[in-house]
């Protein structure tokens, strides 16, 4: 059976990894890459557009099945090496977690339902990721066994 993880960054952090094909967490820690598996399934929450800003976004940005490629690190210059895991992401919108808080298990009366968002990576139950899956317009998951 395969998991289901929703990761923590900005959306300008997480297009980078739509574009290259890649994921990363955790500012580029490997140990939470290894927890996730191929096969896996990831969703992205962007709570700013920006890393640092104050530019609140509060979205899911992206989602994909991870590749059976173990996780890797990556030169990004100045001595940066973050650890990576190779996605395939899917075509979606993005879609604002506001309307779905009350929806998702993960965060259904919860007051201060982004106090769990702030570790980076988290697993996900399959009936969230289907929820968020389909708000993202992403209807693609179900037709490759996502």
């Amino acid at each position: 059976m395969n998991g289901h993880w929703i990761a923590v960054a900005a959306a300008e952090h997480v297009r980078r990894g739509l574009s290259g094909g890649f994921m990363q967490v955790c500012h580029g820690k490997g140990a939470p890459l290894q927890r996730i598996k191929p096969g896996d399934h990831v969703i992205y929450y962007s709570p700013t557009a920006t890393f640092g800003g104050l530019d609140r976004l509060q979205a899911f940005t992206a989602i994909g099945r991870v590749r059976d490629k173990e996780p890797y690190r990556a030169d990004m210059g100045n001595g940066f090496q973050p650890f990576r895991r190779d996605v395939d992401w899917l075509e979606a919108q993005e879609a604002p977690i506001r309307t779905l808080l009350e929806q998702l298990h993960l965060t259904a009366g919860q007051r201060n339902w982004g106090y769990q968002l702030r570790f980076g990576l988290l697993r996900a139950e399959a009936h969230d990721f289907e929820i968020i899956a389909s708000a993202m317009s992403a209807h693609a998951v179900s037709a490759v066994s996502l």
